[in-house]
């Protein structure tokens, strides 16, 4: 019983593969698409030849036969009204006729009684049909049966004095020499089709093959990028398909590098901002410790550095924590319909006093009541992040100016300042994590470099875009567009 289950096992794996590998192949399909193309069209021909063939034959032997009968009718005709039979020289032609013709001459009168008959089977029967009763109103006639394989000709005998149909021949004439001829012509063509369809089929293996060629090649190319991205762009142009699939790829292939550069560099960043605070707090411990009886209030300022230190390290793991989540599906989102005006007001509230701090103007403007469908707390962190830096990266005595607008479909929040700008080379990377357009004053300034990644992770978290147009020296702007409604 094992044994059986083990071999079905095999028959149903070696049937999933030929499933799978071969008729699924791209080879495979191009084989059989090329030689039923090839094929399809010889075997409609031969049909074609081999009815055309069949027809013309027997259009041919019953063009001949009428002949015969009419020249002979006009003699039978010629005899009319002398003796009212037939001589021997009409009765010897009539005899030569079917000899020659493997055929049945008869000759019926008006009464439908036959008075000749090569055969010698039927003289003085009466034979009714519709093609003698159409010939005696003059009209000869011609009707091949394919399936008995005979043609039958009639062909009205006219008396020369009475000027009057005086009787019938019929004539039946076996066709077996066009079906012998047309059987011989129907193996020839099955040989060629044979022939014909073997070198197809080699043609069309040797052309599949060199077809796939590009795409094993490419194939390969992608299964070398799981043992390193160092030199294996794609550059396949055998095709237009190959083209488009070697530029698509290469564009992967270059983004996966940005992408795999981006974690090393995100890392690095991590351990290097989380390492900063850990170092100052160190340092500021071992400097307390060395000196055994240091005073009160050298303690008292050690330790609101130590505080500050903790607190930044706090903030930055709390921007790490948002981050992670703000990578998740939005499935986590809790959306409800918002006052964005009222959410504005609220944020813009909390900020003022920071911007006091430097002299710098908040100012918010406010086009028409609008109300959404957000996720508050992940919007307020996105806009907070964004009027935060416009305040970090002002000028003394400066301004930020916010605005809400909204049309049918979208709202739009823009916070615009007149700080120190961003080069044209930089506004690209802005976005990425733990990105600083002023390194040099990036503790001074403080944050951790992730505001903007965090604001750009809850906008299109929202299904919503954001845009960064600035120039050095000019300012800053931000505009954001966020669905009314949210659609999952």
């Amino acid at each position: 019983m094992y044994i059986q289950n083990g071999e079905w096992v095999i028959i149903l794996g070696v049937r999933n593969y030929f499933r799978k590998s071969i008729f699924k192949s791209l080879r495979f399909r191009l084989i059989i698409l090329m030689f039923l193309a090839g094929m399809l069209p010889m075997i409609v021909l031969k049909a074609v030849i081999l009815n055309s063939y069949e027809k013309r034959a027997v259009d041919v032997r019953t063009a001949d036969i009428q002949n015969q009968c009419t020249i002979l009718c006009n003699q039978l005709g010629d005899l009319y009204g002398q003796e009212g039979d037939t001589s021997d020289i009409v009765r010897t032609q009539l005899v030569q006729l079917s000899n020659i013709y493997n055929g049945r001459v008869m000759i019926i009168d008006h009464e439908f009684r036959i008075i000749e008959d090569t055969y010698g089977m039927d003289v003085g029967k009466t034979i009714v049909s519709g093609n003698v009763i159409r010939c005696f109103s003059g009209e000869g006639t011609s009707r091949y049966d394919a399936g008995n394989r005979y043609i039958e000709v009639t062909s009205p005998i006219v008396g020369k004095a009475s000027e009057m149909t005086e009787g019938v021949m019929l004539v039946s004439v076996s066709t077996d020499t066009i079906i012998d001829s047309l059987l011989v012509l129907e193996k020839r063509a099955r040989t060629i089709e044979v022939v014909t369809g073997l070198i197809l089929l080699i043609f069309a293996v040797v052309t599949g093959a060199g077809a796939v060629r590009p795409f094993r090649r490419i194939t390969s190319s992608i299964e070398a990028v799981t043992e390193g991205y160092e030199d294996n762009y794609l550059h396949e142009n055998a095709y237009a398909e190959t083209v488009f699939l070697s530029e698509a790829f290469n564009k992967m292939l270059g983004r996966l590098k940005v992408l795999d550069e981006s974690r090393q560099e995100f890392v690095s960043n991590v351990s290097h901002e989380l390492k900063t605070p850990l170092t100052s707090m160190k340092v500021l411990a071992d400097s307390l410790l060395i000196q055994k009886e240091a005073p009160v209030e050298l303690y008292q300022e050690f330790m609101e550095d130590l505080s500050e230190e903790i607190e930044r390290e706090n903030k930055i793991i709390n921007d790490l924590l948002s981050l992670v989540k703000m990578d998740k599906t939005a499935s986590g989102l809790n959306i409800k319909t918002e006052n964005i005006n009222a959410l504005m007001e609220r944020i813009l509230k909390r900020l003022r006093p920071i911007a006091a701090q430097r002299n710098i103007e908040v100012v918010f403007e406010s086009f028409r009541p609008v109300s959404a469908e957000v996720d508050e707390v992940k919007l307020s962190l996105a806009v907070s992040n964004l009027v935060e830096n416009a305040i970090k990266y002002n000028n003394e005595n400066g301004w930020v100016h916010v605005s809400l607008n909204a049309d049918h479909k979208s709202l739009f929040v823009e916070v615009a300042d007149s700080g120190i700008g961003i080069s044209p080379g930089e506004t690209e990377h802005i976005f990425e994590r733990f990105y600083r357009v002023d390194k040099s004053h990036s503790r001074e300034i403080g944050g951790t470099g992730l505001g903007l990644s965090i604001a750009r992770s809850a906008i299109v978290m929202h299904r919503g875009a954001i845009k960064v147009y600035s120039q050095p020296g000019e300012g800053t702007t931000f505009t954001v567009r966020i669905p009314l409604t949210y659609v999952s």
